[in-house]
């Protein structure tokens, strides 16, 4: 029995211990807000999107018409 009075102390301990650790009486820090802006930049891309898989369209394109068999 005196292993059971050990175990339910040492439990009792260890929640003890834990539960003063869980909190504090301070205020809590709080950072200013960064506030991040993003420039748009010009739309000189907005055709390369469809640019590139046409160019490898052709590029197979002419693989299948130059075969020779």
């Amino acid at each position: 029995m005196s292993i059971m009075k050990i175990a339910a102390s040492t439990f009792a301990a260890v929640s003890l211990a834990t539960a003063s650790f869980a909190g504090s009486l301070a205020e809590p820090e709080v950072e200013p807000m960064i506030e991040v802006v993003e420039e748009e930049t010009g739309s000189s891309a907005g055709s390369g999107g469809i640019l590139l898989p046409l160019l490898g369209l052709a590029v197979v394109a002419a693989l299948i018409a130059s075969d020779d068999s």
